[in-house]
């Protein structure tokens, strides 16, 4: 019998390996206020998390009922990306636990890949900032294959350039953007519980939950045995 081919994690990557919020909230905040619009209070505006940076910028107008053309709503993405880009690690730090589960993943011989519904120069920005990009077999933006989460383009993508099997894969994430992306690419789905998200983690479908990074390695294990 020819060996198994090792397991491939893909990881969304706010909220699920790194708090961003306070930095993404900060950026949000200067961009609404940019529009005259009032800031929206931290907590509401957490769950807008999760889809990418022209999406958290529609969603903070959406929350304040401000309507604007698609020439503007350019113009204030592009706002939203230089203030972030500018700030992108002043807050943002690992999950506790995300480190050493990553160390013993890939001590496992596992494959490690990132897909996010962030552009991929920023993702790699951060990444960079937070000394983690060298523990990545692949990193995947939302603009690296044209097609953002729930597509599966971008997972399969990522599990691809990792050098994976999709039948030996998990994904690790916090939203429905990536429970869905999951799905749509036939791989199996950890939710973070801590993340970002509207819905309740627990009603978002996932196969199981992580509450702690300490848990990730047996739940990997139970979706891949």
């Amino acid at each position: 019998m020819s060996e198994r081919a090792p397991v491939t994690i893909v990881f969304d990557l706010d909220g699920t390996l790194v708090e961003s919020a306070p930095d993404l909230l900060e950026a949000l905040t200067a961009t609404l206020i940019e529009e005259g619009v009032e800031p929206i209070p931290y907590d509401q505006a957490r769950g807008l998390i999760g889809a990418g940076a022209r999406a958290l910028v529609q969603r903070g107008l959406d929350a304040a009922d401000r309507k604007v053309t698609k020439e503007r709503l350019d113009a204030l993405h592009a706002f939203f990306l230089q203030h972030y880009s500018a700030h992108i690690a002043d807050k943002t730090r690992p999950y506790a636990g995300c480190e050493d589960a990553l160390d013993r993943l890939a001590a496992s011989g596992a494959k490690l890949a990132v897909c996010t519904n962030k552009i991929e120069s920023l993702a790699r920005q951060l990444l960079d900032a937070l000394n983690l990009t060298s523990r990545f077999d692949a990193i995947v933006g939302g603009d690296t294959f044209g097609v953002s989460k729930p597509d599966p383009t971008s997972l399969l993508g990522a599990i691809e350039r990792a050098g994976g099997d999709p039948s030996r894969a998990v994904m690790v994430g916090d939203s429905s953007t990536d429970v869905d992306a999951a799905k749509n690419a036939g791989v199996p789905v950890i939710v973070a519980t801590f993340g970002y998200t509207e819905i309740p983690a627990r009603e978002l479908g996932g196969d199981r939950l992580m509450d702690r990074f300490e848990e990730l390695e047996e739940l990997v294990g139970e979706l891949t045995d």
